[in-house]
């Protein structure tokens, strides 16, 4: 990272939740790179809504890779 000059820059929720204008830039930039396919979102698993229960379960053993997606009807 040094070597190129690269740096990492957490963001609080709040930090940009709470500021209309970040707000806006966040909500374009992941608009934006959705429909570019600039990002890609992993999903680990998809449950049916009537297995919430077994969801939650997976989500608290914590070994997924990836997102956990629950679809509704």
């Amino acid at each position: 990272m040094l070597g190129r000059h690269l740096a990492i820059r957490g963001y609080e929720l709040f930090e940009v939740t709470t500021d209309d204008q970040r707000l806006a830039n966040a909500k374009r930039f992941i608009v934006d790179g959705l429909a570019s396919g600039a990002l890609r979102p992993l999903v680990g698993k998809t449950f049916p809504l009537n297995q919430i229960v077994e969801a939650h379960r997976y989500m608290e053993e914590n070994a997924q890779i990836g997102k956990i997606v629950v679809t509704v009807p």
